[in-house]
């Protein structure tokens, strides 16, 4: 007996503790996965906006100026 409780409670206990620790990271690893994830789209969508921006340039400097 520990802390007058059967081993086997004690280490139930335990294992909840645990279990929701390992909860608890799996959460934060999976926010930070997904922060990554959406910092990438953004950076695409940024550069598709650049992209076309540049085009655009391009093709006020092409066209003749009446």
């Amino acid at each position: 007996m520990i802390l007058g409780l059967p081993w086997w409670v004690f280490m139930m206990i335990l294992f909840i503790f645990l279990s929701g620790y390992m909860a608890f990271r799996a959460m934060r690893a999976e926010q930070k996965l997904e922060k990554h994830y959406i910092e990438q789209e953004g950076k695409v969508y940024i550069d598709r906006i650049r992209q076309e921006r540049e085009q655009r340039q391009e093709q006020k400097q092409r066209q003749p100026s009446h």
